[in-house]
């Protein structure tokens, strides 16, 4: 878990905002280490970390407006598995399986319950509060997803190649913060840093996320239960006979 700090040289993307100094991006790259899953230790696969800023030398900026995202259920999986959205946004959940869904959270972030609903329909739901969701399903315990809500308006999740790059951000200092559902959050917090943003933008150096201390656990379902064994086929109310 470490920090490389790297010689590097980055051009500016200049974007003008009203009133106020220009602004320009920040960029940069993660890595993920010590991890057990194989996309990472074999194709070197560093998707889905989110990383955002927090302005510390000025009044706190409106975060990005509101939009509509899918969260799509099939073969039971949510796809995308992590999204990060600006605060009031809402979030559609498809049922593209043949099979009944019920995607709820009451882990952290932002507790809600769409229900038992069958193929063919949609469920959504408005996130009005800024945190880290986690999403499963009812009925499916193999099922679970992110949602990252931002109150910030500078946000990203890494691609595969684990670059990334936050535009149209002012000239300031800011706190520099990041999410891995597979880090334990000590590391995290370990690697958040202080950084000042010229107007000429920033290149950060690599950004070294370990896995170490991350056991995986089974979830309980909505009503904070084991998840009942499934002999064969759908077994619950409603299930396709």
């Amino acid at each position: 878990m470490t920090w490389r700090w790297l010689i590097f040289s980055s051009a500016a993307l200049w974007l003008g905002l009203p009133g106020s100094a220009r602004a320009a991006a920040v960029s940069g790259e993660v890595e993920i280490t010590n991890s057990r899953d194989a996309g990472v230790r074999k194709r070197k696969n560093y998707a889905g970390v989110v990383l955002w800023l927090e302005s510390v030398d000025r009044p706190a900026a409106a975060g990005a407006a509101p939009k509509r995202l899918q969260m799509v259920q099939r073969d039971k999986r949510f796809t995308p598995h992590i999204i990060a959205v600006p605060l009031g946004s809402t979030v559609d959940f498809p049922n593209f399986d043949p099979i009944f869904h019920n995607a709820f959270s009451n882990f952290s972030g932002q507790p809600f319950d769409v229900g038992l609903y069958p193929p063919g329909t949609n469920r959504s739901v408005p996130f009005k509060l800024p945190g880290i969701v986690r999403v499963f399903c009812n009925i499916h315990p193999t099922m679970s997803a992110i949602i990252a809500v931002m109150s910030t308006p500078w946000f990203v999740v890494t691609p595969p190649s684990g670059k990334f790059t936050l535009p149209s951000v002012p000239p300031g200092e800011y706190q520099l913060r990041m999410f891995h559902e597979r880090a334990v959050p000590e590391n995290l917090e370990a690697l958040e840093r202080r950084i000042k943003v010229a107007e000429s933008g920033l290149a950060l150096p690599l950004i070294s996320i370990s896995e170490t201390g991350f056991v995986p656990a089974p979830h309980l379902n909505k009503y904070g239960q084991p998840y009942p064994p499934v002999v064969s086929g759908e077994s619950y109310p409603g299930a396709p006979k």
